[in-house]
């Protein structure tokens, strides 16, 4: 985005005039516009109308009073380019392009694109083949059909690639402050990481959500995430669609650990970004942190009125990692007096029905509860259908007493439905004014607490730590590479410092008795092919371990050469390995590193060995990430629990397999013909990560 485009970006965001292009969507705009409150001047061009929505057309865009800041262009596409390129040369700001038909529909639609954005020069453009944009703050729909949403003064800013969703967000029951909603299309210029650039800046934004299925940039991407990250605008992102990874890593177990969809979560880790898993949590973690505060931690005081609804909040919260400080005797001394004697006094507390609805007797309680020892606090209340209010005071009376409470100590707060829909727009309206999140779904109110509460922690260390850029290659990734065999894969790896199992070749294959062993190798050994045809041995009884001498050596070889014949008849059989085998390994893990043209480089770690695809205990990283980082991505495999000594039983060295990861990373970064390193296992002992087998693809 060139200055001038961020200007003109402004200019689109806020402007002081819309001019409209085209007939009967042109009508729409017209509408939307009037429907959300827009004063300012309105300017429809079509030569075949007199007024659009009341106002006077104008026959051409040459004629328009001045360049407007915003354009809605709905013409078929050669129309739409030469009205771009019209509205470019009068100095008008930007535009949104309705019209579809480009880089959608493939080559043809590409190079339409491609004059379109020619056409644009240093215009501001959003789209094609798009909704649009709402602007909540200055009241401008440029929205081809009705919308809904509010804005109480602030919100979130909403980018989708997607128009349905864009609109259906806007119609959701769900009460979401809204200050923008984008629908982006072919992102054709201004795209993702623009719109963040931009609306970040914007003091009535509190939060930003994204709807993604693919970026363009990531580099740029993560630059707009980490001013988002700095301003303390937190992006929740619900990402669709996946696409399978490149062809090469079929014959890898990498292929089967880590798809285009994990390197997007590690991204998103990377970054800070909070990932929704369907639209309807997509809504319920940007309310929340559009609405309360950033929690300090993880602790949680929740109220009810209910056994069952306590009961809900406890498991919930387990799950995900909430914790529930038990009342210490302090707390428990003051409140028995305060709760009837059917009450238990308990986090979560269910503070029972006959003080319900009565907020002289339930605040103390709320107060007493929230004075120290709580990072968030949730109230669960179900209110009575439309029609049947003769209780709905009750529950008012103990929300607005819980919400005294949560301000008096200012702690993030929300009242959260069981059922979604059992919190009517009244009281979803009157929280938010008081600052309190409305939360629909005991499930969904969880996953947003405890996402609020990742973010904060994630986004104090980022901005003391922040992530490194992506290693992108400048040339073109190859689409080809050759697979190295397992002995020059090694001898590869124990240049670049790490250290891999003593070894000889046996090349004479049809005289294998006559090899002579080197002195210096201990028993027991092993036996493997040395192929660029077999990725995987095992399966082809081309590994043999446990060989206790030289006559187990020798009949071995003979088997090797027997199953390679029946198994691969066409693989290269091109000498024979024999190596120590590392008897005092604690743990095996599986370490790949491979080039992504999109991301750079792209880690998977995981347990390793024979079970690898079976277990599927595997972590995704984007490289180059930081030792904590990695230290953390290998305690959530399962395998950490052996490394760290299971049991009594004595650990491995965590700090030599960070050591490995590194050496592999520099590794790719000074060698750009590396397409792929894979090693499977990693033999960790109790001072050394040993590599007991690798494969190198390199660019062919």
């Amino acid at each position: 985005m060139t200055p001038e485009q961020k200007a003109n970006l402004k200019r689109l965001f806020q402007p002081r005039h819309v001019a409209v292009i085209g007939g009967t969507d042109a009508v729409t705009v017209a509408t939307e516009c009037a429907r959300i409150g827009y004063e300012g001047p309105f300017w429809p061009v079509n030569p075949k109308r007199q007024t659009i929505g009341g106002h006077r057309c104008y026959a051409a865009v040459e004629d328009l009073p001045e360049p407007p800041d915003a354009c809605f262009i709905a013409v078929p596409i050669d129309a739409a380019i030469d009205s771009m390129a019209k509205l470019n040369a009068m100095g008008a700001g930007g535009a949104v392009i309705y019209t579809a038909g480009f880089g959608e529909i493939g080559d043809d639609g590409a190079k339409k694109e491609a004059r379109l954005i020619e056409a644009a020069g240093d215009m501001a453009v959003i789209g094609p083949n798009c909704y649009g944009l709402i602007n909540y703050v200055d009241k401008v729909a440029l929205w081809p059909f009705a919308h809904g949403g509010s804005f109480p003064g602030y919100g979130a800013a909403v980018i989708t690639q997607s128009g349905m969703l864009s609109s259906d967000l806007t119609m959701s029951m769900r009460s979401l402050p809204l200050a923008y909603m984008l629908s982006i299309g072919n992102q054709a210029m201004m795209r993702i990481e623009d719109c963040i650039d931009s609306l970040v800046d914007r003091p009535e934004v509190r939060a930003i959500g994204i709807h993604i299925e693919g970026l363009k940039d990531p580099n740029a991407f993560a630059a707009a995430a980490m001013k988002a990250l700095a301003a303390d605008k937190p992006i929740v992102v619900l990402k669709t669609g996946t696409s399978a990874i490149g062809a090469e890593l079929t014959v890898s177990h990498t292929g089967s650990l880590s798809g285009t969809d994990d390197v997007y979560q590690a991204l998103f880790d990377r970054l800070g970004i909070i990932r929704a898993k369907e639209p309807g949590d997509f809504l319920e973690i940007l309310k929340y942190l559009t609405i309360t505060a950033r929690p300090n931690g993880y602790q949680v005081t929740g109220f009810t009125c209910s056994g069952g609804g306590a009961t809900m909040l406890a498991d919930y919260g387990e799950e995900l990692g909430l914790e529930y400080p038990r009342p210490d005797n302090r707390k428990q001394s003051g409140l028995k007096p305060l709760l009837p004697h059917t009450a238990t006094v308990s986090n979560p507390l269910d503070y029972t029905t006959p003080i319900w609805g009565m907020p002289e007797k339930t605040e103390p309680v709320f107060d007493l509860m929230l004075k120290s020892e709580t990072d968030m606090a949730v109230l669960i209340q179900d209110y009575p259908a439309p029609g049947l209010d003769e209780s709905r005071c009750y529950y008012y009376n103990d929300a607005m007493a819980f919400v005294r409470a949560t301000k008096r100590y200012s702690i993030p707060a929300a009242v959260c439905s069981t059922i979604a829909e059992n919190l009517d727009q009244d009281i979803r309206n009157e929280l938010i004014a008081e600052g309190v999140a409305p939360m629909q779904g005991i499930g969904d109110c969880m996953k947003a607490m405890k996402a609020a509460a990742q973010y904060a922690k994630a986004r104090a260390y980022l901005l003391t730590s922040p992530p490194p850029q992506l290693m992108l290659d400048k040339a073109e990734l190859s689409a080809s590479s050759i697979m190295l065999d397992e002995h020059d894969s090694k001898l590869l790896l124990a240049k670049a410092g790490l250290d891999i199992p003593r070894a000889f070749l046996i090349s004479d294959l049809a005289n294998i008795a006559a090899s002579p062993m080197p002195p210096d190798l201990r028993f027991p050994l092993v036996a493997k092919a040395v192929s660029p045809d077999m990725p995987h041995k095992t399966e082809l009884g081309a590994v043999k371990i446990g060989l206790a001498d030289w006559p187990a050596v020798i009949l071995a070889c003979q088997d090797i050469q027997k199953n390679c014949a029946q198994l691969a008849p066409n693989a290269r059989l091109d000498a024979i390995m024999i190596e120590e085998y590392v008897a005092d390994s604690i743990a095996e893990l599986m370490i790949s590193l491979r080039r992504d043209k999109q991301f750079g480089c792209i880690l998977t770690i995981a347990s390793g060995g024979i079970l690898v695809e079976l277990i599927k205990d595997a972590k995704t990283l984007i490289m180059p990430s930081d030792e904590s980082q990695l230290a953390d991505a290998l305690d959530q495999l399962a395998t950490a629990k052996l490394i760290y000594g299971y049991r009594g039983k004595a650990g491995g060295d965590m700090s030599a397999v960070i050591r490995v990861i590194n050496t592999l990373t520099d590794l790719m970064a000074h060698h750009h013909d590396i397409h792929m390193i894979e090693i499977n296992p990693l033999m960790i002992t109790a001072n050394s990560a040993i590599i007991a087998d690798a494969v190198i693809h390199r660019q062919a």
